[in-house]
């Protein structure tokens, strides 16, 4: 991959000498550690979004399915996972 463009920034001079005694010490140049950061940033912030959107299909299926009168109330699921909760408990003694 061709290298064309330049970022500048601005940062504090102590983070800079750490950043780069650290890159340095791990002979590798610090240019490329910021592009492994930045490419693990893009890659972190993709499957943020992708989770995101699973979470909000899933919650409007949920939805859809209870106003289709699909669902069971809350108290019902409660009572039914006490009863094997209690069932489960009940079988290790």
């Amino acid at each position: 991959m061709s290298k064309e463009a330049v970022f500048t920034m601005k940062l504090e001079s102590a983070l800079r000498a750490d950043f780069l005694a650290a890159a340095e010490a791990t002979h590798r140049p610090a240019s490329q550690i910021l592009r492994d950061l930045m490419r693990e940033f893009i890659q972190r912030q993709r499957e943020t979004r992708q989770y995101d959107e699973f979470l909000r299909n899933k919650v409007e299926i949920s939805r859809t399915s209870m106003h289709a009168n699909l669902g069971c109330p809350n108290e019902e699921i409660e009572a039914a996972f006490k009863k094997r909760r209690n069932s489960v408990a009940n079988d290790q003694i």
